[in-house]
């Protein structure tokens, strides 16, 4: 059985007086939170174990309701944690899907094999996800959209991208 967590979003606020957090999911389309039934709560070296009593989709968030959190002062301390769930409990991923987790450490490649540096996070924008790449002497701000990324090889670890002229050079 795998413990290895899968980091599902961030808290960014509190939701009401009765305990709700506001979620900001990493993948807003994504169901995995809405079934599941215990999450890791984590910022800096704390982790904190809850069970998800609700979760449910609100206007591009979700609302989470964890037991034990019963009002906003117990729910204002969760603010600015990641939540994570066991990667055995999500369901298996389409070929061109993945989590943000799997692919920090991946080699970035242009479309000419050329290597431009290594993922070192993703950074969740609202109009859309970064990769952020550290270059030799230069970071890349990659977006994560099919128009940009031609290949994910999960074997290889490796990222190929075909960048807009001028893309690099911001």
């Amino acid at each position: 059985m795998s413990t290895h967590q899968i980091a599902l979003g961030d808290i960014v606020a509190t939701h009401g007086v009765a305990g709700w957090l506001r979620l900001r999911l990493f993948n807003p389309q994504g169901r995995t939170l809405y079934s599941s039934t215990e999450a890791e709560l984590a910022r800096g070296e704390t982790r904190l174990t809850f069970r998800v009593d609700q979760a449910k989709p609100h206007h591009g968030i979700a609302l989470l309701k964890l037991r034990g959190i019963d009002d906003m002062d117990a729910a204002r301390e969760l603010v600015g944690c990641r939540l994570s769930v066991r990667q055995d409990t999500l369901a298996p991923l389409s070929s061109s899907e993945y989590y943000h987790d799997e692919v920090v450490g991946f080699e970035v490649v242009d479309a000419e094999g050329k290597p431009l540096g290594t993922v070192t996070r993703i950074w969740p924008r609202q109009g859309g996800d970064l990769l952020v790449v550290a270059g030799p002497g230069k970071e890349h701000l990659i977006p994560a959209v099919r128009e940009f990324i031609r290949q994910i090889d999960m074997v290889k670890r490796t990222i190929t991208i075909d960048a807009p002229e001028g893309l690099l050079e911001l």
